[in-house]
């Protein structure tokens, strides 16, 4: 083989130079991607150089000598920086070996056609030149996207704890530049999510349904929990229960704010609504808007101490089946806006049965449940009792409030 190359090379030099030149002006024509990247002077030397590459691992391999892949490599790592395709990398390199074969083939028929059977045995070796190539490009190429894959998931994980922290380095972008790196506008409709625990809604990603079928989300996986950057567009604030249903965990969920610079403030809500989702049963997903009372309670935790003890202390020391009782009548009860005969169809109890209970609760705490703000005492400390057993598993539980729209009774509450 060697000794065939030899006699043809200053021929076979010639027609590679040739097939580079029809090779880059096809890859032009056909290839979009090559044609945004690479000018035509440029893209011709490289298949020469390639090509050349090729020959001269022919010939090492003839030798038993290994093929010297580093040009290779280099190309695989160039590409994936500018962001070239891989599929038209590997498409040029492969175009490329079938002209190679061809190539010497004719001139190797043109020098002595005679020669030509003891060229066929060396096609073999050539396309496991041209395979150990490809493979090096591959490879090489893979390695830096992963890099820079890598690097884009720090950079946007930056950009994101900028926004939703509220807290700029001092050299480093300020909200607004850090939402237009995020591709997010100026001023829009916005809100922040934060899911209990980590692992259900993903790491930094972007998630979405069809364009234009759900808010756009960007998550950030926080020591608090996931938080998820969600730009609403035309959606209403609702629709992000829906997409956070599937995952099947806690999550709270802020009002809508207009600016990236008031994420930080929604994201501090959105923890605080979560303090108040429920931790099973209904929804688990809670809108701050929709609970505002619980939310109260939740962000004064040494207040919602005393009330528990001030307004419910009596309830409390009961025994646990007898506070279970009651305070699950109450929760019932204010659910369905003071109808007790709406209460005992939801405890599959008779409305005399709802009645004496909640007479009992009224003689145990001192308040009437006829008094408006009696009854604003009663549900805040009601909220806090559900939301230190849902914080502390060793507090004895108190049911959540069953789920379901409450229904106005058509008559006032008796």
């Amino acid at each position: 083989m060697e000794r065939i190359i030899e006699d043809v090379r200053e021929d076979l030099s010639r027609r590679i130079a040739v097939a580079a030149h029809r090779l880059a002006d096809l890859t032009l024509a056909e290839d979009p991607a090559y044609a945004a990247l690479l000018g035509r002077a440029e893209l011709r030397e490289r298949i020469h150089h390639n090509l050349r590459q090729a020959v001269e691992g022919l010939v090492r391999g003839s030798r038993g000598l290994p093929v010297d892949l580093a040009d290779a490599r280099a190309t695989g790592t160039l590409r994936a920086e500018q962001g070239l395709p891989l599929a038209s990398l590997l498409h040029t390199y492969r175009r490329g070996g079938r002209l190679l074969w061809q190539t010497l083939t004719e001139t190797v028929a043109a020098h002595d056609r005679a020669a030509l059977p003891r060229l066929l045995p060396s096609a073999t070796l050539l396309w496991d030149v041209l395979d150990q190539m490809t493979d090096a490009v591959t490879d090489s190429y893979r390695r830096t996207e992963a890099a820079r894959t890598d690097l884009d998931r720090e950079r946007r994980a930056a950009l994101l704890d900028i926004l939703l922290d509220g807290a700029a380095a001092t050299d480093g972008p300020a909200a607004s530049e850090a939402a237009a790196q995020l591709g997010l506008p100026e001023r829009g409709r916005f809100a922040v999510v934060v899911v209990a625990g980590t692992g259900a809604a993903g790491s930094t990603s972007e998630r979405a349904g069809t364009p234009g079928s759900a808010p756009r989300v960007l998550w950030r996986i926080r020591a608090d929990g996931e938080c998820g950057l969600v730009e609403l567009g035309h959606h209403p604030l609702e629709s992000v229960r829906e997409l956070l249903a599937p995952l099947g965990a806690r999550a709270g969920v802020s009002p809508v704010v207009g600016a990236p610079a008031e994420l930080a403030g929604a994201r501090r809500l959105a923890a605080l609504a979560l303090r108040t989702a429920p931790g099973s049963g209904g929804p688990r997903t809670a809108l701050l808007d929709e609970g505002l009372p619980a939310a109260l309670v939740a962000a004064q935790g040494e207040l919602a101490a005393r009330l528990r003890q001030v307004v419910l202390g009596p309830v409390l020391a009961l025994p646990a089946e007898d506070r279970r009782t009651l305070l699950t009548t109450l929760g019932t009860w204010l659910t369905c806006q003071g109808s007790t005969t709406y209460a005992a169809q939801r405890l599959y109890c008779h409305r005399n049965t709802v009645s004496n209970r909640l007479r009992r609760l009224e003689q145990l705490t001192g308040r009437s449940l006829a008094d408006p703000r009696h009854v604003v005492e009663l549900a805040l400390a009601h909220a806090a009792v559900y939301q230190l057993a849902a914080a502390d598993p060793a507090t004895p539980p108190c049911p959540p409030t069953p789920a379901g729209t409450a229904r106005r009774s058509p008559r006032p509450p008796g």
